[in-house]
């Protein structure tokens, strides 16, 4: 069983997401919320919510098929951060001049799945 979670338009760089994001990849659920709970980046925080959100996710459908559900057999199965659209502001220079401003956003997407997954993939 496998469940998904996504943030879309989160206003942080692609580049500074994927450094939290890769250093939860292939843990434990209940591990990564923990790791994510003390990291210091800014960005942190979002992706602890999208791992919490995800992981109601899989309970939800566990519930409904009538599995029974236990938050510690849950691993990370994928975690990605795609670039969202860039907003572009101007922002005054000397001599009339005007410099770019690129403001990115990302698209945060984690999966998670439950240790059955993996046995069943590996047989």
């Amino acid at each position: 069983m496998e469940a998904k979670a996504q943030a879309r338009y989160v206003r942080v760089t692609p580049q500074k997401a994927r450094r939290v994001v890769n250093e939860i990849r292939g843990k434990s659920a209940v591990e990564a919320l923990e790791l994510l709970t003390f990291a210091p980046q800014g960005v942190a925080r979002d992706v602890k919510k999208i791992l919490e959100s995800a992981i109601a996710n899989a309970r939800f459908v566990s519930e409904r098929d009538g599995e029974r559900f236990n938050e510690e057999d849950l691993n990370i199965v994928a975690t990605y951060v795609d670039e969202g659209p860039t907003m572009k502001r101007i922002r005054p220079r000397a001599q009339g001049r005007a410099n770019r401003i690129l403001k990115r956003t990302s698209h945060i997407t984690v999966i998670v799945g439950d240790n059955a997954d993996d046995a069943q993939k590996g047989a």
